[in-house]
């Protein structure tokens, strides 16, 4: 192996720059060249690529997102997309690939190897629903930017005896609402793995209410059907009954930026440098993770099926915590 390719794909999050540094310097370390891919897979398809150096890297620990881009790409899930990708890699004499992103980005990795090229993932992904790991990277970060916004929030609304709804990221995974809510002390907690009615959300007020509380905190993920709105609405047409106001934040992407926590950063470097390592070694088709404090590889196909991830058990004791 003489040359090895990375490339950030899907969805931002901080930590990333952290893991392009880890592959790139160790790489280099081992006597490798590295060759950074722009865009993820949209700019595999289209030749967009960097040299990487030691200084290329330099300075960029600190800084959240990524600086080789990403990208979504349907064009890559066809079979022009893949060949193309598959081209410009031979073209570029580029021996191995570490793809670092979520499900979607892995998804691909998964596909690139199963077309005999030799790849290993590395998760990335705020929202920690990859399996092959405990901890993706980007979460600890995001976390910490939704417990800091749930704390302000919360001393406003006891100034104004309010209740707010504070919407975090989640299309498919109430893995952060859940968290974030626990850790920030949150009367209510509303995901898409468990069903709770708006009447159910209404009460949840007014017990909040009745038992003195100054403020009312509902922690929402994204994906909570029927959605924030409904609840906003619903809550807004019955004010008078509930004790509260009712006010809404959404989060957005300021939980996807931001400068990466010692954490993230740690996991980052552990991650990157032990993916060219398992490259080296001649192993593909795998998940590095962090299984317990261990780095730990897992085969994508599997990692990529067990990939749901909700914990009944804290959801329960967050029940209890809410009291």
């Amino acid at each position: 192996m003489k040359r090895i390719g990375v490339l950030t794909s899907g969805g931002d999050g901080p930590g990333l720059n952290p893991c392009i540094r880890a592959v790139t310097r160790t790489a280099i370390s081992r006597g490798f060249e590295v060759l950074g891919i722009k865009r993820g897979y949209v700019g595999l398809i289209d030749n967009d690529v960097m040299p990487l150096d030691a200084r290329s890297v330099g300075g960029i620990i600190g800084k959240g997102g990524t600086f080789l881009g990403t990208a979504r790409s349907a064009e890559f899930m066809t079979v022009r997309g893949q060949r193309e990708a598959l081209r410009h890699l031979n073209c570029n004499s580029v021996d191995g690939l570490v793809v670092i992103g979520g499900n979607g980005s892995l998804t691909g990795a998964q596909v690139l190897y199963e077309q005999g090229f030799p790849v290993v993932g590395v998760p990335a992904t705020i929202d920690n629903d990859v399996g092959g790991t405990d901890m993706a990277i980007g979460v600890d970060t995001a976390l910490n930017t939704i417990l800091d916004a749930i704390d302000k929030i919360k001393d406003t609304a006891s100034s104004h005896q309010r209740a707010f709804l504070i919407e975090v990221m989640g299309r498919d995974s109430g893995y952060l609402a859940l968290m974030g809510g626990v850790a920030g002390g949150a009367e209510l907690i509303l995901v898409p793995e468990v069903e709770t009615p708006l009447e159910t959300v209404a009460q949840s007020l007014v017990n909040a209410y009745i038992r003195g509380k100054a403020h009312c905190i509902v922690v929402v993920a994204e994906g909570y059907k029927p959605g924030t709105r409904a609840v906003v609405n619903y809550l807004k047409e019955r004010e008078e009954e509930l004790g509260f106001d009712v006010r809404v934040t959404v989060l957005g992407h300021v939980q996807r930026g931001g400068a990466p926590s010692a954490f993230d950063r740690l996991l980052a470097t552990r991650l990157g440098a032990a993916a060219v390592m398992e490259l080296e070694q001649g192993h593909a088709g795998v998940l590095v993770g962090l299984v317990g404090n261990e780095i730990k590889t897992t085969p994508l196909a599997e990692a990529l099926s067990g990939s749901a991830r909700f914990d009944m058990n804290l959801y329960q004791l967050s029940k209890i915590m809410e009291k």
